[in-house]
C-alpha cells in the first residue's frame, strides 16, 4: 500500500497573521489563497515537499457546528489545546529563532528529551501548537 500525507488542516482566526507566520517566520511557500476576509483557505508548504501541504482554514465555519461547539473550539484554540502539528528541521535552533522573531509565543525552547528527541514548540497566531523536531 502506498499512502502519503497530502494535506493537513489547521484552523486560523486571523488569515493575514497566519499567512505572515507560515510564510515569513517558517519560510513556507504559499500555494493557494482562496476566499476573502476571514473566510480564507490558505495552502502553504515547504518548497522541498511539493506533495505535502498545510491548509489554514477558518475556524468554526463548518456547517453543523453548534454555538456551544464554536465556543469550546475557540476556547481550546486560545489555550493552545485544539490542534497541533510536528514539523522537522536539520537546524531547529534557526527554525526556533525565526519563529520567535516572527512573534510566535514560546511553549518550549529547544531541548533534548530523555527519550532522545531534540525539539522545541511555539504557537501560531491561532494558538495551534507547532512542534519542531530536529532531523538527525
Amino acid at each position: 500500500m502506498d499512502i502519503s500525507i497530502h494535506w493537513i488542516f489547521l484552523p486560523h482566526t486571523d488569515p493575514e497573521a497566519s499567512l505572515l507566520f507560515y510564510r515569513d517566520a517558517l519560510g513556507f511557500e504559499v500555494r493557494k489563497d482562496v476566499g476573502n476576509g476571514t473566510k480564507r483557505w490558505i495552502t502553504v508548504g515547504s518548497a522541498d515537499q511539493p506533495g505535502t501541504s498545510i491548509v489554514l482554514h477558518p475556524a468554526t465555519i463548518e456547517p453543523g457546528i453548534t454555538a456551544d461547539e464554536r465556543r469550546v473550539i475557540t476556547e481550546m484554540m486560545a489555550k493552545g489545546t485544539y490542534a497541533r502539528v510536528v514539523l522537522a528541521s536539520k537546524d531547529i535552533d534557526d527554525a526556533f529563532a525565526r519563529a520567535r522573531a516572527g512573534g510566535a509565543p514560546v511553549v518550549q525552547e529547544p531541548m533534548v528529551h530523555p527519550y532522545g528527541i531534540r525539539d522545541c514548540a511555539v504557537t501560531d497566531p491561532a494558538g495551534n501548537q507547532i512542534r519542531i523536531q530536529e532531523l538527525l
